[in-house]
């Protein structure tokens, strides 16, 4: 895993729930990539088309709340976004994230101190830095690191059992 990288950020409030995330009418499209468009439709329907590879989502509290589809993640992986920090997430949304991938950063105060298209630099494990003042950040577990750093579980697994593509 690159262990620092820097950011645009998209900011969203508290409970952003796997509907808003992708909305259920299209989860019935054939491929993630599909359904990436329609990400955050119900909330800011331009936002899945303004998002550039490597930005970076800071949310409020209980964010991937709601049901527990697993293309929540992973569209929002699909997006190009590189990890998401919020105060908070829902547990099975944390573990979809994880599997998937998705790299969440859980951070109480960066929400409230920082605006839509700021830059912020991500020291995984360690901090997150906005225009000059640091955010300290928990250390993931190692297993959960090397999870995410392979693209999520099933590609660790692969790894691990010496079948890598």
């Amino acid at each position: 895993m690159n262990d620092i990288f820097t950011g645009r950020i998209w900011v969203l409030d508290d409970d952003i729930d796997t509907d808003i995330i992708i909305p259920t009418e299209y989860l019935a499209l054939k491929t993630v990539q599909d359904m990436a468009p329609y990400a955050f439709s119900p909330l800011r329907p331009e936002l899945a088309a303004q998002i550039q590879k490597g930005d970076i989502i800071v949310a409020g509290k209980n964010f991937g709340c709601g049901s527990s589809r697993e293309q929540a993640p992973e569209i929002i992986k699909a997006l190009g976004v590189r990890c998401v920090v919020a105060k908070s997430f829902a547990r099975i949304f944390f573990r979809n994230a994880i599997n998937n991938g998705l790299l969440l950063i859980e951070n109480a105060d960066l929400r409230d101190a920082v605006s839509e298209g700021d830059t912020i630099q991500v020291e995984v494990n360690r901090q997150i830095t906005h225009q000059g003042k640091s955010y300290p950040i928990a250390s993931l577990p190692q297993n959960l690191v090397e999870i995410i750093d392979a693209g999520g579980l099933v590609k660790a697994m692969r790894r691990l059992n010496g079948l890598e593509d």
